[in-house]
């Protein structure tokens, strides 16, 4: 497949509980500033602000310094999720960057309630799928043509809702693949993108289901611009106590590198 020609991946297994877990971070070794740069400085200062103002109103893109010190930053979080849990996640989210990426100046963090990334480079409005996480269900389901069809059908309508501005780049829902089992679908992009951009993004993150989650039970895609999942039991907000499998299972997960 010509995807993997240029493309580096890792892989490994994993039990996921799909709670508010650290799910991958990205340290660009080729941006390096010493610990007591103004740089570094700069980054202290942004991941406060972001820390602040994303968890009253779930995101922010700013910048903070100035000249060639300056620092871009932006912070978001799911948003099915309570201010509370938001908080929280941003919270660690920006103590854990600094301890897994000390001497980066472009890093970014995923979890499963947020994601979180700074850069001394201006990104704020445009798309970004150059690094991507990819989990996928080690299980495949029983009747691939009919889910592919229903997955298909519920990945366009939850994408479609993610395009309406007033939705903030969010798109969920769910449909019955049989009287006991319910698939369910969530997609976001980060809220600095524009409705073309944000399609664009999403349209790149799907695209990747046939590469890795062809016929499986679960998947995500994480991008720093966007967020796709689907899983065969709830795992967004408002729950849903309806029968469906309540199981997360065993993962596989692939880091995509340019």
């Amino acid at each position: 497949m010509a995807l993997f020609n240029y493309l580096l991946l890792f892989f490994l297994f994993l039990v996921c509980n799909c709670t508010a877990e650290h799910l991958g971070e990205f340290c660009n070794k080729d941006k390096n500033i010493s610990s007591d740069s103004p740089k570094s400085a700069n980054i202290d200062h942004l991941l406060a602000d972001l820390v602040s103002k994303t968890s009253s109103n779930g995101f922010t893109a700013t910048s903070y310094g100035v000249g060639e010190d300056r620092v871009y930053g932006l912070a978001q979080c799911r948003g099915d999720v309570s201010k509370k849990d938001c908080s929280s996640c941003i919270q660690d989210a920006a103590k854990q960057i600094r301890q897994l990426c000390p001497n980066q100046a472009d890093a970014r963090i995923w979890f499963d309630y947020c994601f979180l990334r700074y850069d001394i480079q201006n990104f704020i409005g445009e798309v970004d799928t150059a690094f991507g996480i990819f989990y996928w269900n080690v299980e495949n389901v029983t009747d691939p043509e009919t889910f592919d069809k229903d997955l298909g059908a519920l990945m366009d309508q939850v994408r479609e809702q993610a395009l309406v501005p007033k939705n903030g780049g969010l798109g969920k829902g769910k449909t019955k693949l049989t009287p006991f089992v319910t698939l369910y679908a969530l997609v976001q992009c980060t809220r600095d993108l524009s409705q073309l951009p944000c399609a664009q993004c999403l349209a790149i993150a799907v695209g990747n289901f046939p590469v890795f989650c062809e016929h499986r039970k679960g998947c995500r895609v994480l991008y720093s611009s966007c967020y796709v999942r689907y899983e065969l039991y709830p795992f967004f907000f408002p729950q849903d106590s309806s029968n469906s499998t309540g199981s997360s299972g065993k993962y596989l997960r692939a880091v995509m590198h340019p």
